[in-house]
């Protein structure tokens, strides 16, 4: 089965690299498209990929077409490509903001689209993403899409409506744990601990507590009190957070988050 995929960035090359990983697809099935050469021929020498300039030349061969452009580039992309795309591709587009209805105007017919908002984590293999299949997707092409996704982090189908939500909390967030990481590797030098000993600590940390939820399937909040002895040091820590609005900061940034996805 021939992938295509119009644009090259980050999250491509997750997405090719998960695949060529797991097996899901050969480099020779592969064909990608972007706007310059720099970046195919990166591209290419990474992966081995076909590639190409013309967006086109993507849309015709493709019987999955990955659009990984970003929002704003999408309109003029679509443009190129509108009656290129045959009513048998499977389309799945990554981009945020952009509902099936948007795309179904801008293409000026029904689609089998699957919407999908994977985040960064996906480039070393860690990532989520949410899927969304249009009406005439059948389940079938929608496990070949989570089959696919699911090749460089986990999955999960919802609905249209909550993809905004999830694009926030699973695709904006990785930004406000990368700050809390640098917040606590900061405070370990001031307290006299080397900057990349500090790092390393912290985002270990961060990693684990992350791993040891998903594994034991716990409650974040009796996870917390696992580590919170009583007079101990944590609950005092904790308590500094809270005073200072912690989750109340994070629930507004998640949401500032979802407004912004909404006007894209």
């Amino acid at each position: 089965m021939k992938i295509g995929i119009i644009g090259l960035g980050n999250m491509a090359g997750a997405i090719i690299g998960g695949m060529l990983k797991e097996g899901i697809a050969r480099s020779e099935d592969i064909i990608g498209s972007a706007a310059t050469q720099a970046t195919l021929d990166r591209v290419r020498s990474q992966y081995d990929i076909q590639t190409t300039l013309h967006n086109a030349e993507v849309a015709e061969a493709a019987e999955i077409l990955i659009l990984a452009v970003k929002p704003q580039f999408l309109s003029d992309v679509i443009g190129e490509i509108r009656d290129i795309v045959r009513e048998e591709t499977l389309v799945v587009t990554i981009a945020a903001g952009k509902t099936i209805g948007w795309y179904e105007e801008a293409f000026e017919r029904k689609l089998r689209l699957v919407r999908c908002m994977p985040n960064t984590p996906a480039m070393v293999g860690a990532g989520f993403t949410a899927v969304c299949p249009s009406e005439n997707v059948t389940s079938e092409e929608t496990d070949r899409v989570l089959r696919l996704m699911g090749s460089f982090g986990r999955t999960s189908v919802i609905r249209e409506t909550l993809m905004d939500a999830f694009s926030a909390v699973a695709g904006c967030s990785p930004a406000f744990v990368f700050l809390f990481i640098e917040a606590m590797a900061d405070a370990g030098v001031a307290a006299g601990i080397p900057r990349a000993q500090a790092y390393e600590a912290a985002a270990q940390a961060v990693m684990g507590s992350a791993a040891l939820m998903l594994e034991t399937g716990k409650h974040p909040g009796e996870l917390k009190d696992m580590v919170c002895s009583p007079g101990g040091t944590t609950i005092q820590g904790v308590k500094t957070l809270e005073e200072r609005g912690m989750r109340g900061a994070v629930m507004d940034a998640v949401e500032a988050c979802v407004d912004k996805a909404k006007k894209l």
